[in-house]
């Protein structure tokens, strides 16, 4: 399996989900939470830099989220596609050259997800398809952390729509190794993503990595180990990096 890690947003004043397909990701987390003033907590948790490390893997996100002095796990999950939806999905992309095209180029043709719609493939996520899991004693589905998880992947998602298709469980060169074998000639390879970070401003209160643009990793668990271990690695020398940054122990 493979997890993809992206680097803890620092501190932002505002941020929204700007392509239509991130816009429908956050919907989709509105409409399950059926309460407005949760998803407004949410925001501000978001904004607050107070979400960690995120790894995305298929069906699965997770990071830890810094409340007050308490550290949470939280997970959201979201349904994956059958090896059968993919094969539907895979041929409707390679149908159109623009599709391939536009997927490379980091965009997500509306009328490709309303064709893989008709064809029993739901891409986007609906009502109740973001399910949150935290050790917070809170009782709403999705908590405030798992809520505040989701809108930054929704940040995510504008910048690489692959990431909703590692979540619906294939890994880009996967799915790009399956468009090769569909269609005559290469397919090519991608843009490389840059996920942008606004306006970092005033870094959040815990030790933080310096406002930078966070940086794509692609992991591969090592025989003997789950992917969660690998998440908690990356979590724990995240950790340790912001605690040398914030002493200033780090030698030039």
């Amino acid at each position: 399996m493979t997890a993809r890690g992206f680097a803890a947003f620092p501190k932002v004043s505002r941020r929204v989900s700007t392509t239509w397909w991130g816009k429908a990701w956050v919907k989709a987390l509105s409409d399950t939470a059926l309460d407005t003033g949760l998803i407004r907590l949410a925001r501000r948790y978001a904004h607050a830099g107070v979400v960690g490390p995120i790894t995305v893997s298929p069906g699965l996100l997770h990071a830890q989220v810094h409340d007050d002095d308490t550290v949470y796990s939280t997970t959201v999950r979201v349904p994956v596609l059958s090896e059968v939806q993919w094969g539907r999905f895979l041929d409707r992309v390679a149908e159109h050259a623009g599709h391939i095209a536009a997927l490379l180029d980091n965009d997500m043709p509306r009328d490709l997800v309303l064709a893989a719609e008709e064809s029993g493939v739901d891409l986007l996520p609906g009502i109740g398809d973001l399910e949150g899991e935290c050790d917070c004693d809170g009782w709403d589905s999705p908590c405030r952390h798992a809520a505040a998880l989701a809108l930054q992947v929704g940040w995510l998602l504008d910048a690489d729509p692959f990431i909703l298709l590692l979540l619906k469980g294939k890994p880009e060169q996967e799915l790009l190794d399956a468009l090769r074998q569909r269609v005559a000639g290469p397919v090519g390879t991608r843009t490389p993503v840059v996920v942008s970070v606004e306006d970092a401003g005033q870094l959040p209160a815990r030790p933080a990595l310096p406002a930078t643009t966070p940086v794509v990793l692609a992991v591969e668990p090592p025989p003997g180990f789950a992917a969660a271990d690998v998440v908690a690695l990356m979590e724990i020398a995240a950790s340790r990096a912001r605690a040398l940054l914030s002493s200033g122990t780090l030698e030039e």
